[in-house]
């Protein structure tokens, strides 16, 4: 077989090429045929001969028996909607642009050559003239497969669930040359291009399509449609004009023949894949390039058949029929026609205009006159449209022009300018009812969710009295029986404070010292601790407690085991909420293997839990454990341990508190109370400011508003002329107070210095957060003496009230900031100091607190009558860090505190032991006990201590002195809360002299400072501020203890005993 070049010459080809390449699109039609099977819906399909007519006919045709098998008819398989809506999706829209008539014939005639392809009858019928597929001539014979896919990550690359490449219209099927066919299969082929009609099928519509729930459709941005997106009709009507449809035909088109209108109706799995498809903008030229191909006999004639002319619907759509006959009409200018069918386009998006008819003639003639580069005016695109007068009273509505990035899931509105008002008015009436359902879902949810939340925490609560009830009741024989107390140090802060609390866990774990409660020989503890601690750390522990058998035998060998006496666990939930600052009783209400692990150690055992700062997940962790809590309950801790609640209970309770005024919440109520109690206290020159909520002196600031008053002397002048009895009556005082109020905002903003500076850098901000927390306002002593106290008492279920610890604070990093305490106190007399804090304890009680609380005093000597004078400052329910430390203090000493009379009494040493035995020789000795007194500390802090490992730290100090004697039952103990950071630790020191045991807790913390701190160390530490602080309490002592000297010689030497 012999074929013919590009240049005329002959040229042999091998029969075996071209039965291969015969074979190969066999193959590849066999593989296009079940992909394309695969997206017929529902319906049956039964195909007849070329000639029948009836192709969806559901009665099969009569069948020729010369045909054979190829001429059976073919039933595909009925297919999910779902498929057919994800092939649809991925469908060219071109395939709805074809007659129905020709696509019927086609689709009869490439079945029957898939059946049978060696049929030379079936062959024949490429001979058609519907048929323009030529088969390439290559003239380089190649090994490529028949058809190369890019399998690359190419944008344009074909997806592997679409239709088959060779189903492109604007490429014919590439065959090698060897698969070229010869001598009269040649001729029978040659002009003519293998296309697979079927693909040009538009679905018919499934019996049921499933479709999603109608929701809120949110307003977004419409994406500008490409140019070259144009639906087309032809009408008979006219015969010289292109007619381009209404919005519903734009997108599905609607055609006609020479036969008449046979519309071409799209599923609606069509509809769906033509609104959610966003094809890639191309060029016009690259566009035009790639439409379909429609063949000379199914085109009109130029000259008779007729059109309308095109109506743009905001996109252009280029794919249609009536387009390509506008373009064949006029292909020598059509470059400059779409040259100003681009700016048209633009226009009409611009200004919302909904439909625009084009006149042809007068496009053809503008388009002409126009040069290729020069945009056309608005007067040029006005001039060609036919209905100019509407386009030009369309308003300007820019909120309106939903429809110009099509239309999202509803009916395109009719054109008019009232109409489209309308259409806009309906789908945003729409869209604000599917806001509002949302809305109300959303709502009711939450409100749901608010109800079982609440009616949870009633039955907490309810569980919480009962069980309080039933502790009550027993709670004289727990006390002395075998029982397991759970410690939870919770912080139970609110959200806003636990925020601001750095290392939140670590703060939670500064009380190691609850563990001392296994001093009491029937009771086990549990500590649930806020960070995994390390196997060193609970092996120091372990050391730790079994000190005390050695303690009481003054032997070191003799430590013991105690580690089935406590158990610490830490909650599995410590790390899965970082970002919530939650508190400890929360994150074990969210570990449900710790809470499990409880309930099979308390199992058949007398249990209560004691928390910290009371919060309400401590009640659904008790509730969970089915365990009474030795607390308060939230609601009323909240009230009582605010700075306002407490100046509130102290009134109730009749104890002095320092002038001022709470519950303030508004700047009015700042100035006003702040002028009056400036005029009414002379004498007092500094000024506090308490955040109701703060903690640690955090929501604390101050002012000297005396020093700074410019009206002060003249006030005291009009104060010594009208005397103590008339001053409070006269117009001068009333003047008096109209002049501080108006310099009160000016001096405060310029003098006021909060106590947290990182945290309020300015007044404003301070006040911001005190006026919305609400706060007090309080007087600072007015001495150069002042003694801060803490005293620590238990409220037990049967209503009796206990003093538990009493100390004195030490205040390294300022005067409202406490840094550690000595214990027991010394400053006030114990029996003044006891009836105060019995009448407090009883108010508590008549408020229904329950358990641990503390109170903090400030002592100090008045300067004008010389006498001291105690004021109650604050009141904080929960287990204190004092406490913490009195138990591990007393754990150590073996010994106890009497807050009655200030005084730490411990046994006798080896050392005591011996003198008391020479001294009392030959009579009864007296109870072997002797004072002690201790410094400690929970807020020491040092940068360089992460540098240093605890081991290595302990080395270090026992190389240097410090460590605890059990004997002698004094020396030096740390308290070790974490091993991750390692930037914070405790210490405690004990004594028998409180100037000997500050001394020695100043010399621990200079000797650690200098073994752990380089030399250019420029990280942050409070060791020399507590050293200063110490130093300043040791001249004082020492000025004290001369004075009592000289004027009470037999109290010194009672000390000195």
């Amino acid at each position: 077989m012999e074929k013919n070049n590009l240049k005329g010459n002959a040229e042999a080809v091998d029969i075996c090429d071209l039965r291969k390449a015969t074979e190969r699109t066999e193959l590849g039609l066999r593989k296009q045929a079940e992909n394309y099977s695969s997206v017929i819906d529902g319906q049956e399909l039964t195909l007849s001969s070329a000639g029948n007519k009836e192709v969806n006919s559901k009665e099969p045709p009569n069948r020729n028996p010369d045909f054979g098998a190829c001429e059976q008819q073919l039933v595909l398989p009925r297919v999910p909607p779902l498929a057919v809506q994800r092939s649809s999706r991925a469908a060219p829209r071109l395939f709805q642009d074809y007659p129905y008539s020709l696509f019927q014939q086609q689709v009869e005639m490439d079945f029957k050559i898939m059946l049978d392809p060696e049929n030379m009858e079936n062959k024949a019928g490429l001979k058609l003239p519907n048929y323009e597929t030529r088969l390439p001539l290559i003239a380089k014979k190649k090994s490529a497969p028949v058809c190369s896919q890019r399998t690359g990550k190419d944008p344009t690359a074909p997806s592997p669930w679409a239709l088959p490449a060779f189903l492109s219209l604007g490429s014919p099927l590439p065959l090698l040359e060897g698969d070229t066919p010869k001598g009269e299969s040649q001729r029978a082929l040659g002009g003519q291009r293998l296309i697979l009609p079927a693909a040009l099928r538009a679905l018919p519509a499934p019996p049921a399509v499933p479709r999603a729930a109608p929701g809120p459709q949110f307003p977004r941005q419409h994406k500008k449609p490409a140019l070259g997106e144009m639906s087309v009709r032809l009408d008979p009507e006219s015969t010289d004009t292109i007619t381009l449809p209404k919005p519903k035909e734009a997108v599905y088109g609607t055609y006609s023949s020479s036969k008449g209108s046979i519309p071409s109706l799209p599923s609606s799995n069509s509809v769906v894949s033509t609104r959610r498809s966003r094809p890639e903008w191309r060029c016009p030229a690259q566009q035009l390039q790639s439409e379909v191909h429609i063949p000379p006999q199914t085109q009109p004639p130029q000259t008779a058949q007729p059109f309308q002319d095109p109506c743009l619907d905001i996109a252009v759509h280029q794919k249609a029929p009536g387009v390509l006959t506008l373009q064949h009409l006029h292909h020598s200018s059509w470059g400059s026609t779409v040259g100003f069918l681009e700016p048209s386009e633009k226009l009409l998006k611009d200004h919302s205009v909904p439909l625009a008819t084009i006149n042809s003639q007068k496009l053809a003639q503008i388009t002409s006159d126009l040069d290729f580069k020069e945009n056309p005016t608005k007067s040029d695109i006005l001039s060609v449209m036919k209905n100019q007068p509407a386009v030009e009273e369309t308003p300007n509505g820019a909120g309106q022009g939903g429809s110009a990035g099509g239309h999202r899931g509803g009916p395109s509105p009719v054109p008019g300018s009232g109409q489209q008002q309308q259409w806009a008015a309906g789908q945003q009436q729409q869209w604000a009812a599917g806001v509002l359902s949302s809305c109300w879902r959303s709502w009711s949810h939450l409100a749901r969710l608010r109800g079982a939340l609440r009616a949870a925490r009633r039955r907490h609560l309810e569980n919480f009295c009962s069980r309080a009830k039933h502790l009550a009741a027993n709670w004289n024989r727990i006390r002395t029986s075998r029982r397991t107390i759970i410690h939870i140090p919770s912080l139970g802060y609110s959200q806003h404070i636990r925020e601001h609390i750095p290392d939140l866990a670590v703060q939670q774990n500064l009380q190691m010292g609850r563990l001392c409660d296994i001093l009491d020989a029937n009771v086990d503890v549990i500590y649930i601790c806020p960070l995994a601690l390390s196997e060193e750390l609970l092996q120091y522990y372990n050391k730790l407690l079994g000190l005390q058998a050695a303690v009481r035998s003054g032997s070191p060998e003799d430590m013991a085991d105690l580690q089935d006496r406590f158990r610490i666990l830490t909650p599995e939930a410590i790390n899965s909420f970082p970002e919530q600052h939650m508190c400890l009783a929360t994150v074990l209400k969210y570990s449900p293997r710790t809470l499990q692990r409880l309930q099979g150690l308390l199992q058949g055992r007398d249990a209560y839990m004691v928390g910290g700062v009371p919060h309400l997940d401590e009640l659904a962790v008790a509730d969970q454990l089915q365990v009474p809590l030795l607390g308060s309950e939230p609601a009323v801790a909240q009230l009582c341990s605010t700075k306002s609640g407490s100046r509130r209970v102290f009134a109730s309770a009749g104890v002095p508190t320092p002038p001022g005024e709470g519950d303030i919440h508004s700047r009015e109520q700042l100035l006003r109370a702040l002028s009056q109690l400036v005029l009414d206290n002379l004498e007092v020159q500094r000024w506090l400011f308490k955040v109701d909520d703060e903690r640690a002196g955090d929501g604390t600031a101050f002012c000297d508003v005396t020093s700074h008053l410019e009206c002060q002397p003249w006030i005291q002048r009009e104060q010594q002329e009208h005397g103590p009895g008339v001053w409070s009556e006269s117009q001068a005082r009333e003047l008096a107070l109209v002049k501080i109020s108006q310099e009160l905002p000016g001096l405060l903003a310029q003098h006021v210095q909060p106590v947290n500076e990182k945290r309020f850098p300015t007044w404003e901000k301070f006040l911001q957060t005190f006026l919305t927390q609400g706060g007090v306002i309080e007087a600072f002593p007015c001495s150069g003496s002042v003694a801060n106290l803490t005293v620590d008492l238990l409220i037990e279920p049967t209503g009796q009230l206990t003093l538990l610890a009493s100390g004195e604070q030490l205040h390294a990093e300022g005067p409202l900031r406490s840094s550690g305490t000595t214990i027991p106190q010394r400053s006030v007399d114990p029996g003044l100091l006891q009836a105060l804090c019995l009448k407090v304890g009883e108010a508590c009680k008549a408020k229904g607190v329950l358990g641990y609380f503390s109170v903090d005093f400030v002592a100090f000597t008045h300067p004008q009558t010389g006498r001291q004078q105690v004021w109650a400052t604050d009141l904080d329910l929960g287990y204190s860090d004092q406490l913490a430390l009195s138990q591990l203090l007393v754990y150590l000493t073996d010994g106890n505190v009497d807050c009655g009379s200030s005084i730490l009494q411990a046994p006798l040493g080896a050392k005591e032991s011996q003198s008391q035995g020479v001294q009392h020789e030959g009579t009864k000795p007296p109870a072997p006990c002797s004072p002690r007194c201790a410094v400690a500390s929970s807020q020491l802090r040092h940068c360089s201590l992460s540098g240093i490992s605890y081991s290595l730290l302990l080395h270090t100090c026992k190389a240097h002195g410090i460590g605890f004697d059990p004997q002698e039952k004094q020396g030096t103990v740390f308290v070790l809360y974490e091993d991750q950071k390692r930037h914070s630790l405790g210490m405690i020191t004990i004594g028998e002299d409180l100037q000997g045991v500050l001394l020695t807790f100043a010399r621990n913390l200079f000797i650690i400072h200098q073994e752990i701190s380089a030399p250019n160390m420029q990280g942050e530490t409070n060791f020399k501020m507590a050293i200063r602080d110490i130093e300043a309490i040791l001249g004082v002592t020492a000025e004290n203890k001369l004075r009592l000297e000289e004027e009470q010689p037999w109290e010194a030497d009672a000390l000195k005993e």
